[in-house]
């Protein structure tokens, strides 16, 4: 595909610092960050928090991030994670002995130990500069003073009202002041949050930087917050979509035994690009085999809006999905046969599978000779029968929930996710995905103004599976960033929200640009797609199959020959696919070039730079 002569904005280059981030308030305040001599995980931080308060429909200081950096004074990538295990308390066994087919997807009983705050802080201590005030002052100004209402929170808020003023009190605390519905654009409050931070800050004391953030996790972990969520969770019943009262899970034990942890990024290579993801904790690796896989499918000679780059690319997708299904799950508790999954000669043997037709059947592999086992993906079916689903059903990235009276005429979609990137002068890299803590999918814990992640729906309740639930194991989370080495040199930081969509559209948007030619924006900008072809990876389940849904400005013509080929397509909104935050550096007659774009969909991300 030629490249565009118009793209919705600039890909924006500079030399200074780069930001991109799914709100223009956190881009902004971490490139402030930036101006102001932070460094990249300083500024990522800052922005970070920033996500908190005003996305809080996308995460929130409850939920978790998973991150991934490159350091340049170490010269290399880690990963951090910040996914929170299952309680002591949780079992598949116990679950099913209270009569659930799943995990519920909102309420109590889906808690995790939420991660975000011990992650973020954990890479603030060991390779930031700024005092933990100075990077949690935007977030806590914002949570005082105000911050403009995008409409889709109003959306979420509109979309559980009902559940809050009947049900979820502590909820409507916060979300309906004076007992109203906020107003899209108005300036919204969040005093609970701001005091929480306040006091973390007041107490938080040590002789040096990196004390006083040990102390400020302490008192998440250990202290006052994890004390708060405890009595919450021991204590309360709330109402959730089995349509019953329950009790949660979460404990203070759980909090004080956890921490963020560092790993080494899972890898593989595509032609000059080393990309590199979360490990097998994370969904990430099903980019990696896709890009295994079409390594050998001639990508190079395709057409960005054609149905062969499309077709090639979507059955790819539920080769590596039908993996994921089968095989990922926390390597803390379960074998997962990893090197075998990413491995070339896997790869070819499961790009043979790629034909002219498209495949309706799920396919998981063999990797390494070990045969395949599935969960019962009926349980999704016994849960929705049973449920009641007025109020919501987990994270939602794309499901509508059903509509109020002030929205009747729209689908209302009040789940997905976060993504910040960060390059700074130095050439240090952060990619972040945060997420959980939806203010539609717990109720606000007293005193503390925030909900708490519901992550362990994405748990199966199937003895012996990967992905089964057990106490003290991370479900295996949708939440992705990238990063991406070009000639060995660090080169790409990217991500997106969209849960099983991520991994998705992040392949085909690296393939136009490192493929195809495109520049950032203008790969960004490209007609996008997804394919259902498994049980999604939140309550309830659902399982579909052989679906495509394509933005409608794809041709008529590369629409019919999907239809042709056997795909069940399904053509969304001109600009419904993907939410692809990018910044790359590169040498330039010995500086740093430094771009980045950002996603004009849905109107609020935004990437800056000078």
């Amino acid at each position: 595909m030629a490249q565009s002569e118009f793209t919705t904005r600039p890909e924006i280059r500079g030399t200074y610092g780069v930001v991109s981030s799914t709100h223009w308030l956190a881009s902004q305040v971490a490139m402030s960050v930036l101006e102001r001599g932070g460094n990249a995980f300083d500024a990522a931080v800052a922005g970070g928090f920033v996500l908190q308060i005003v996305e809080p429909h996308l995460n929130g200081p409850g939920g978790e991030v998973p991150i991934l950096f490159w350091s340049e004074a170490e010269r290399r990538m880690r990963a951090l994670c910040g996914q929170g295990p299952a309680p002591a308390l949780a079992s598949a066994a116990w679950f099913r002995s209270q009569g659930h087919a799943l995990v519920p997807g909102i309420g109590l009983l889906p808690a995790v130990v939420p991660g975000a705050f011990g992650a973020w802080l954990t890479m603030l201590r060991d390779y930031g500069t700024w005092e933990l005030r100075e990077v949690l002052q935007p977030a806590i100004d914002y949570a005082r003073n105000g911050f403009p209402l995008v409409p889709r929170i109003v959306q979420a808020i509109v979309a559980v009202q009902a559940l809050f003023r009947s049900e979820w009190h502590t909820s409507a605390e916060v979300w309906l002041p004076g007992s109203r519905v906020p107003h899209p654009g108005e300036l919204f409050r969040a005093p609970a949050t701001a005091a929480t931070y306040e006091r973390l800050l007041t107490e938080a004391k040590g002789e040096n930087r990196k004390a006083r953030i040990d102390a400020a996790i302490d008192l998440w972990y250990r202290g006052f917050v994890a004390r708060q969520i405890d009595d919450f969770y021991r204590n309360a019943q709330v109402r959730d979509c089995t349509g019953e009262r329950n009790g949660g899970l979460l404990r203070y034990d759980d909090m004080a035994n956890w921490h963020a942890s560092y790993d080494e990024p899972v890898t593989t290579q595509y032609g000059r690009y080393t990309l590199a993801k979360c490990g097998v904790w994370s969904q990430g690796p099903v980019f990696l085999q896709q890009i295994g896989m079409l390594r050998h499918q001639d990508i190079a000679g395709l057409q960005a809006d054609g149905p062969e780059f499309v077709h090639r690319v979507a059955e790819a997708a539920k080769l590596a999905f039908a993996d994921r299904l089968a095989w990922y799950g926390d390597p803390a508790h379960v074998d997962v046969p990893l090197a075998a999954l990413i491995g070339d000669g896997y790869a070819r043997e499961r790009a043979a599978l790629i034909g002219a037709r498209a495949s309706d059947q799920l396919r998981p592999g063999s990797p390494g000779g070990r045969m395949p086992r599935l969960p019962d993906l009926s349980a999704g079916a016994r849960a929705l029968a049973r449920a009641d689903t007025r109020f919501g059903v987990g994270e939602p990235t794309f499901a509508p929930l059903p509509a109020a009276q002030e929205w009747a005429s729209r689908e209302l979609f009040v789940g997905d996710t976060c993504h910040i990137d960060v390059i700074d002068r130095h050439g240090n890299m952060v990619a972040a995905t945060p997420s959980g803590g939806w203010l539609s999918s717990s109720p606000a814990v007293p005193g503390l103004g925030f909900a708490v992640s519901t992550r362990l729906q994405m748990s199966w309740l199937d003895e012996g599976l990967p992905g089964t639930v057990a106490p003290g194991k991370r479900p295996c989370t949708t939440l992705s960033p990238g990063l991406a080495l070009r000639d060995g040199e660090p080169y790409m930081a990217f991500g997106t929200p969209g849960g099983d969509q991520q991994d998705q559209w992040t392949v085909a948007f690296f393939l136009r640009h490192a493929v195809l030619g495109m520049n950032l924006q203008e790969a960004i900008d490209a007609p996008s797609w997804h394919i259902d072809h498994f049980p999604g990876s939140f309550w309830p389940r659902n399982v579909t199959l052989n679906r495509l849904t394509a933005e409608s400005r794809f041709s008529e013509a590369t629409l019919q020959a999907l239809r042709a080929a056997g795909h069940e397509v399904k053509v969304g909104p001109p600009w419904s696919e993907g939410r692809i935050s990018v910044c790359t550096r590169e040498s330039a007659g010995g500086a740093l070039l430094l771009r980045a774009a950002a996603n004009p969909r849905g109107m609020q991300s935004y990437a800056v730079g000078r």
